[in-house]
């Protein structure tokens, strides 16, 4: 039996913007290696995999190294996919089982909107040699227990950032948020660009996650909990965010450009049965 596959781009309302995530349907459990070593072969971001179990969908999301806890745009796409291939109707809600707890998915106007914990980052002490691996002395510096996040002075410093990346990737954490108030545009509150080296991501396009600390942070300075962030990537990508206590919500668009199978000789093989 073929394994369908997909590539999507989520954040975006246009091919080769946003970011690209794999996209892979299943009939059942799959062996971990087996996920992982798809995940390394498509050599995107992440790639999603996930099935059907009674009410919900087991949802699990890999880079080309590892397996991830949170993931915001490949749930976005894993959800997209649901739609639009008619697995779910479109007055549903995607409802997913994951390592962050259940999350949910609506579709709203041309777009679809995610319910996601929010994750805030608390002041702390930067790691020693932080300010030289980011190239530049930050506003701010905080943690939120997944990622390091620093405030940068503005908007161009956001994007002309250059960060010895190895230099990061000794940081015991999954990434580093970088952010700066726009200044550019009054359609967007805030900017800001994730790298993660040690999760075999060097920049990652637009990072859903990500804004589950950039929305509380943002709130709280502009003293307002609907915003919408850029993410100033060479791909770049719109995240609407709404902040609402304990949960963020993300909106955003998604479009497929790839559909294809997997060689029958590279079928999953199964675990549980």
């Amino acid at each position: 039996m073929r394994q369908p596959i997909y590539i999507v781009d989520a954040f975006t309302n246009r091919p080769f913007g946003g970011n690209p995530a794999a996209v892979c349907p299943l009939s059942g459990p799959p062996d971990p290696q087996w996920m992982q070593a798809v995940a390394a072969e498509m050599n995107l971001a992440e790639t999603a995999f996930f099935y059907q179990d009674r009410d919900a969908w087991q949802l699990r999301w890999f880079t080309p190294t590892m397996e991830e806890n949170l993931c915001g745009h490949a749930t976005l796409a894993s959800a997209h996919i649901l739609w639009e291939t008619g697995m779910l109707s479109r007055d549903a809600i995607a409802r997913f089982d994951t390592r962050s707890g259940r999350l949910s998915v609506t579709p709203l106007g041309a777009g679809y909107e995610m319910d996601f914990p929010s994750r805030p980052p608390v002041l702390t002490e930067p790691s020693a040699g932080f300010a030289e691996a980011l190239g530049i002395e930050p506003v701010w510096v905080g943690t939120n227990g997944m990622d390091l996040f620093a405030e940068l002075s503005g908007e161009q410093t956001v994007r002309s950032l250059q960060p010895d990346l190895g230099r990061i990737a000794t940081f015991p954490v999954r990434g580093v948020i970088v952010t700066a108030r726009s200044e550019s545009s009054g359609d967007f509150d805030f900017v800001s660009r994730f790298f993660a080296p040690t999760s075999g991501v060097p920049e990652d396009p637009v990072t859903g996650s990500a804004h589950c600390a950039l929305g509380p942070y943002w709130a709280d300075r502009l003293g307002k909990l609907d915003l919408v962030g850029y993410q100033v990537s060479k791909r770049g990508g719109r995240v609407q965010v709404r902040v609402r206590g304990e949960r963020v919500l993300l909106g955003g668009q998604a479009v497929t450009v790839m559909q294809g199978e997997l060689a029958e000789l590279l079928s999953p093989p199964r675990i549980g049965f």
